[in-house]
């Protein structure tokens, strides 16, 4: 009994402990794999390369040795391990971007507050940083570009079971709200060539959707429209898409989302809120905590969506299974 006690106190040690997530989120933020592929394989040059305390860093690559991300050889020269390799800003799991302090991994470090979060409701990030994630974010152009360019990459993933779970053939125009850089809508306006399409969002993210549209060839076909989704949205389209928007909110900001979009789409109009919904209405219960440490938010089934969709005067009328994501359709009710 004394040996089991022993063996679950180490397990949940090692599930506690915070040295080995922050050594890895430095390594990354240090950009350590990629001077390593580069060359610099001492501790001497990469501290160099990294901008970093020789010895300190050291004292960190030794340890992410012990545990399988680097090795060491007996001159002392760092490499990285199948393990480390994703680590590399061109691997593509682009974990690297995720992890980076100085990028979008500075998000994550607001998990220290979640004692904050589960005593009161509230989003942890104000907690450690002072304002909302969205504030916060407005004002790093640095983390806004690597936001939408992670959040591209998510959706191309995305996109091909989006694109195959969707009649979009029975659409004539598609207002993707909040559809960041494009690449959503121009997945599925290049399938479907008499499709044309509009992306709504911040002036950062429709000058990234520009960009998109020109270079997939479809700028004949697809816009842009700055501005907010809690502001009034652009009426006339037989389609308004929301794309992982709403996990992002409280269902109080929610449903006013879906009070605009049903606003603009109408009697004749349908809503498509794309989300990642498990089998049984099981939650993803890992994003459903970092909804909440960084906004308030939540991961939602498809009751859940349903009823803020009631809320916002709207009914379910179908729901399509979209590779890792689910389409629930909604019109006015």
């Amino acid at each position: 009994m004394h040996g089991d006690l022993d063996g679950n106190a180490a397990r949940l040690w090692a599930m506690a402990g915070l040295g080995t997530p922050m050594a890895v989120r430095v390594a990354a933020t240090l950009r350590v794999a990629d001077h390593i592929v580069a060359g610099k394989q001492t501790t001497a040059e990469l501290a160099e390369a990294c901008g970093a305390h020789a010895d300190t860093l050291d004292r960190l690559l030794r340890y992410l040795t012990v545990r399988g991300v680097f090795e060491q050889d007996e001159a002392g020269r760092y490499s990285l391990t199948p393990l480390g390799q994703p680590l590399r800003e061109d691997h593509p799991a682009r974990a690297r971007a995720w992890f980076d302090i100085d990028g979008m991994g500075w998000g994550e470090l607001s998990f220290v507050e979640l004692l904050h979060s589960v005593r009161t409701g509230e989003a942890a990030f104000p907690q450690r940083y002072g304002k909302p994630y969205w504030d916060h974010m407005a004002d790093s152009p640095v983390r806004t570009a690597s936001f939408h360019e992670l959040h591209g990459y998510d959706m191309a993933s995305r996109s091909p079971g989006i694109v195959a779970g969707v009649n979009w053939s029975s659409f004539d125009h598609v207002v993707d709200v909040g559809g960041g850089d494009g690449s959503l809508l121009a997945a599925i306006l290049t399938e479907h060539t008499a499709l044309r399409g509009t992306v709504l969002d911040q002036p950062d993210a429709t000058a990234s959707a520009k960009e998109t549209f020109a270079e997939a060839g479809i700028d004949d076909r697809a816009d842009t429209v700055t501005g907010s989704f809690f502001d009034p949205i652009p009426a006339g389209a037989d389609a308004y898409l929301l794309s992982l928007i709403l996990h992002d909110w409280d269902d109080a900001s929610a449903v006013a989302i879906l009070r605009r979009c049903a606003e603009a789409a109408g009697k004749n109009g349908r809503i498509l809120v794309i989300e990642s919904i498990g089998e049984g209405e099981e939650k993803h219960t890992g994003m459903d905590l970092r909804m909440l440490v960084l906004y308030s938010a939540k991961e939602r089934g498809v009751a859940e969506f349903t009823e803020l969709a009631r809320q916002a005067g709207l009914r379910r009328t179908a729901v399509f299974s979209a590779g890792p994501s689910a389409v629930i359709e909604l019109r006015v009710a």
